[in-house]
């Protein structure tokens, strides 16, 4: 099978993520006997810098990694939580149904910087000061600007002009939006973070005392400060059309750290794969596997109509539970034993039919979930087939409606050590710069439901469930293989047909990644506005003419995509001694590294 590049093979360390100069300092930090998790924590402080319109340092970040030491996967939650103050009322009381999809209101406490800090702290190796120098360089001296962030920064730049100054000041310096492939600097970003390890290095003691000590001043120190001030102080435009403060205080940054939790699992075909807790969508694809299980899909075509109405089906049961029952675990009961369990999902399976389902059907499951709220979409808008406030992209730019998307990275280094880590928020298009901090808040908190008795509806200090799901599998029982995309509500989906295709057919992780892809958009978004597309599939237009034919003559809503513009997966294996790697060749920014 033609592949766009080689899965690279080798045995001393492999790094793949959706950025170059991220992959490449992975490496870099690997040859200079760092371990995966230094490896992992320095690429995803780049990517803070090179990729701000798909993650931030304010952002979000769940970590999946296996331990060769402890000989355990586990997983870090970097995923804050609401502010003590945004609760249901005080929402409405601003007139909101939703909470907005960008500006102040959106934000929860930022997680990723100690979600990076707390992997480097409990299993890493180096100084942070040694992790995080080639993000303070890149931010410092520069790095080559891509299409996708100038073609980000104008589409709203005139929101930055009229309404964000913070943000036009730092990425429209001449009144203009950047080109792609010129220098761009950040050097509010670069003074933030050598101040933070400055400070912790004055202080003296061990690596493991700066690195904390690194997460103090971030989230007790000039950081949180800067951070309550200027939520206090200013009111900025959001995707309600106007002007807002924000509810995100010092006090909530102080009071939360990142956390070391057990992963859930399932068993399917020899693999064991794991996922996040129901704070996250994770469990969405095991409940998918646990709905395939059963099903010969090896005897189908990986590209033919069979295959992918079979996965697109239960898919759609899969996330119509995730509507019903997902929260965070710390306060609601989700039924997850039940949910994976066989006898829910032999009961599940039988719904599947074969025309294409146009219903959203969550399990009965007495005592447990909700009925999902499903916001039917009525008009598209030129971007990601969302409708915002009944208009087009012209004024999702306006209010800061243009959606980020998110990174991905994965790390093997010698020992066996891996990591699967899915940064993202904190966009620069989302909510305006921070002055002094050179970066933006996160806006997870829109995927928090204003209604009461929600499984995700709004509770300070909760957190939001978020889409972000990096995956681990284990084969035969030894630790196997890494991998994850960017992608919203699809994560799961292209995740989930990646590893089908690698498992029952036997393509290689290059093969599997290049294979083309195709999303469901049935069930409700995660994002502002939170609507449905009921029945609507994207495919890109590799795919054989007969099978796009027979996915619409089975009732599916089958919208053709670009050839080379669904999923940017990224994954990397080991079978003992022998190490393997494949990145999205999609948007030609990602890629593999590895020796």
């Amino acid at each position: 099978m033609f592949t766009t590049r080689p899965e690279l093979l080798g045995t001393f360390g492999m790094v793949a993520s959706t950025h170059w100069l991220a992959s490449a300092v992975g490496m870099a930090i690997l040859e200079k006997g760092g371990n995966a998790f230094d490896a992992a924590a320095a690429a995803g402080f780049v990517l803070q810098v090179v990729e701000p319109h798909l993650n931030g340092p304010a952002g979000d970040l769940p970590i999946l990694f296996y331990s060769a030491e402890r000989r355990k996967a586990l997983v870090i939650c970097g995923q804050g939580v609401a502010p003590a103050a945004a609760t249901i009322e005080r929402y409405r009381a601003l007139d909101l149904d939703l909470v907005p999809g960008s500006g102040l209101l959106a934000a929860t406490v930022p997680g990723a910087f100690d979600a990076w800090l707390l992997m480097l702290r409990e299993f890493g190796t180096l100084p942070l000061s040694a992790v995080i120098a080639p993000a303070i360089h890149y931010a410092r001296d520069g790095y080559p600007l891509t299409p996708g962030i100038c073609a980000t920064i104008g589409g709203v730049s005139g929101l930055f002009r009229d309404e964000w100054s913070s943000s036009a000041a730092l990425y429209l310096r001449n009144g203009a939006p950047p080109s792609a492939g010129t220098l761009f600097r950040n050097p509010e970003l670069a003074a933030a973070y050598e101040r933070i390890v400055r400070e912790a290095e004055d202080g003296g003691g061990d690596r493991e005392t700066q690195i904390e000590a690194a997460r103090g001043h971030f989230y007790r120190g000039f950081v949180a400060e800067a951070i309550d001030e200027f939520c206090r102080n200013n009111e900025f435009m959001d995707t309600s059309g106007r002007r807002h403060r924000g509810f995100l205080t010092a006090n909530d940054l102080g009071a939360w750290q990142a956390t070391i939790e057990e992963p859930l699992s399932y068993d399917y075909h020899g693999y064991r794969v794991y996922k996040t807790d129901s704070w996250g969508q994770g469990p969405v694809f095991l409940q998918q596997l646990a709905l395939l299980k059963d099903m010969d899909l090896a005897s189908m075509d990986p590209v033919g109509s069979e295959f992918v109405h079979t996965v697109l089906e239960c898919a759609k049961l899969a996330f119509a539970d995730r509507e019903a029952f997902y929260g965070d675990p710390d306060f609601v009961q989700v039924p997850m034993d039940r949910l994976l369990s066989d006898a829910y999902n032999h009961a599940r399976r039988g719904l599947i039919e074969p025309r294409a389902s146009l219903e959203l059907r969550p399990g009965d499951i007495p005592g447990f979930g909700a009925v999902p709220i499903n916001r039917v979409a009525t008009s598209d808008a030129a971007s990601g087939g969302a409708a915002v406030l009944g208009t087009a992209e012209d004024t999702m730019a306006q209010y800061g409606g243009v959606r980020g998307d998110t990174c991905h990275l994965d790390v093997i280094d010698r020992a066996g050590n891996m990591v699967a880590a899915t940064p993202s928020g904190g966009w620069l298009q989302s909510s305006p710069v921070i002055p002094g901090l050179g970066f933006a808040l996160g806006t997870r908190a829109q995927m928090f439901w204003l209604q009461e008795g929600m499984p995700t509806s709004m509770a300070p200090g909760a957190r939001p469930r978020t889409t972000l799901t990096p995956s681990l599998a284990f084969r035969d029982g030894e630790p196997y293989m890494v991998f994850g995309t960017p992608g919203e509500d699809k994560q799961d989906q292209w995740s989930l047909t990646f590893f089908l295709r690698h498992v029952h057919f036997g393509m290689n992780l290059q093969e599997a990644i290049d294979a083309p892809m195709f999303h469901s958009n049935h069930f409700p978004g995660s994002f502002y506005p939170r609507e449905s597309y009921p029945g609507r599939v994207a495919i890109e237009g590799r795919f054989p003419g007969g099978t796009i034919t027979d996915l619409r003559r089975r009732g599916h809503d089958v919208q053709i995509e670009a050839d080379w513009c669904l999923g940017r997966l990224s994954a990397v294996s080991r079978e003992g001694p022998l190490l393997k790697a494949g990145a999205n060749p999609r948007y030609m920014q990602g890629y593999a590294v590895g020796r």
